[in-house]
């Protein structure tokens, strides 16, 4: 797909949710790191049937820390992986008490020195907690990238590499999001919704689900 098809897609995303947010709820950059962290392999909706309580015991990384793994562990039952994602909140917020003075980086490389934190993770807090232009590749992505055309990949990063390289400037702040809505809601795994899509025209998949 040439950068011309790019602009275009962008742009009609942009003509129809000019400022896509996150559907993670959260207060500040330490909720909305936890949130993601316990988003992994989970849906947002379930996460955030849970967090609520979460946060009002705990909103700071020294609260979350002082909670301790045990009773964070109570309030994420819920959800998917609870155990393993409960241990990686508590020890994270203990590192950002002991080696960032209760703060949240706004670096890539340091909070991906915390547990439980990738490069996606990363990506979504610099996005939405700090306004970084960072593409945060996650199944959707990944999915309506290589789909539509926009991506020709094999694997998370050369998708985040190649996307970095075809959307313009203007839209990159927004484009994740825009791309995360389009793949759970339009361009769906199974079944997409090609007779609603905003962008049928600039589709470059040949099995498009039509009438």
């Amino acid at each position: 797909m040439n950068r011309a098809k790019a602009a275009e897609i962008f742009c009609r995303f942009q003509k129809r949710e000019p400022h896509p947010k996150t559907e993670l709820e959260y207060t500040n950059p330490f909720t909305l790191l936890v949130a993601v962290v316990l988003s992994a392999q989970a849906t947002d909706k379930g996460v955030n049937k849970a967090t609520p309580a979460l946060f009002k015991a705990a909103d700071t990384p020294e609260k979350m820390a002082k909670l301790g793994e045990d009773k964070i562990r109570d309030y994420v039952k819920t959800i998917g992986l609870y155990r393993a994602k409960a241990k990686n909140v508590y020890n994270l917020s203990k590192m950002l008490v002991e080696d960032y003075g209760g703060k949240v980086p706004a670096k890539r490389e340091e909070l991906e020195k915390l547990p439980g934190v990738g490069r996606k993770t990363a990506n979504v807090v610099l996005n939405c907690a700090f306004e970084q232009p960072t593409m945060a590749v996650d199944t959707h992505i990944f999915r309506v990238s290589n789909r539509i055309g926009l991506a020709k990949s094999k694997n998370p990063l050369e998708t985040e590499e190649q996307l970095l390289k075809i959307i313009p400037k203007e839209y990159l702040f927004h484009a994740h999001h825009w791309l995360i809505l389009h793949g759970r809601y339009t361009c769906v795994a199974r079944k997409p919704k090609c007779s609603e899509c905003l962008i049928l025209d600039l589709c470059e998949f040949k099995e498009k689900n039509l009438p």
